[in-house]
């Protein structure tokens, strides 16, 4: 099978492009300057990877492809790597960690069950294949919470404002262009993605920091989806708190967390079954956090 068909990438703001790909819907981000171009977010298997580049070549074809950005370690945004030669790759210093783990946990998934989702039409069987067979590259250039990439006549800031669609996310910022790439801690075409490497009752505090760096004009590319604007980030940023503040809640009344979905009722902003996993690791969060407290009280003869 050859790498077939094309994206065009749209231009969002001075020099910086969007393409969004059927597979999974992801929003990939391209940002040029005098010394190269940066790319953000990679696709999701290695013939992906060499059809994004591909793309890439045909509308900047003078512009060196130098730098790659990984919002967060899922394959969706990182098993194109492989395919980004003489790239220096950035991410969160969790994605370096976690990425195996995380390659290993799809890949087991579509071993497990190969139905294909008739709604998804584009995710084919060769296209699961193409994951399965592709190998990992990790990120080249890590940080804990900030780093600047510096295009020659401008710059790409990047940071991790705290744990949400998983413990790395990362957003990049375009100062002179006013737009963000938000990964996964924003989603356009769906609710947020509460998978079970989320942090539910932390994602609301990281979005109040991306929503700090917006302003009325700011673009913001969600990881899938189409753009949107401040206004619809602080909205998401209310629906993700609703979901933390009323797993909180739950959790507080003692309700049994196989019975917390239901007892929610009418209380949650999204369908329960975008929202099982939430509770679960809300739950999971919440236990751990008061048998920690338990543990480090001071201890008193008596």
């Amino acid at each position: 099978m050859s790498d077939v068909s094309h994206q065009e990438f749209v231009e969002i703001a001075d020099r910086c492009f969007v393409a969004r790909y059927a597979e999974w819907d992801v929003s990939v981000g391209v940002v040029l300057g005098s010394s190269g171009l940066a790319v953000i977010d990679t696709r999701a298997s290695a013939r992906q990877g060499r059809q994004l580049h591909n793309d890439v070549r045909r509308f900047a074809p003078g512009c060196p492809l130098r730098w790659v950005i990984n919002t967060h370690e899922h394959f969706d945004h990182t098993f194109g790597n492989v395919s980004m030669t003489g790239a220096t790759i950035y991410a969160h210093e969790n994605v370096s960690a976690g990425l195996k783990g995380s390659a290993d946990r799809v890949k087991r998934l579509i071993e497990t069950d190969r139905e294909l989702d008739p709604d998804h039409p584009e995710i084919t069987g060769q296209v699961l294949d193409d994951v399965l067979a592709t190998g990992l590259r990790a990120p080249d250039v890590v940080f804990a919470s900030v780093a600047t990439i510096d295009l020659g006549d401008r710059l790409i800031e990047l940071m991790h404002p705290g744990r949400g669609h998983t413990d790395g996310d990362v957003v990049a910022r375009v100062p002179d262009a006013d737009v963000v790439f938000g990964g996964d801690l924003v989603e356009q075409s769906g609710p947020p993605s509460f998978g079970p490497d989320s942090f539910p009752l932390d994602w609301p505090t990281s979005l109040d920091l991306v929503v700090g760096l917006l302003t009325d004009g700011s673009v913001v590319v969600p990881g899938h989806g189409a753009t949107v604007d401040r206004q619809f980030v602080q909205a998401q940023r209310a629906d993700v708190s609703d979901v933390s503040q009323l797993i909180r809640s739950l959790y507080q009344q003692g309700v049994a967390l196989d019975d917390a979905l239901a007892a929610g009722g009418d209380g949650w902003p999204y369908p329960a079954a975008h929202l099982a996993t939430a509770v679960r690791r809300g739950y999971t969060h919440l236990a751990s956090q008061h048998e920690g407290s338990r543990q480090t009280l001071p201890l008193v003869e008596r």
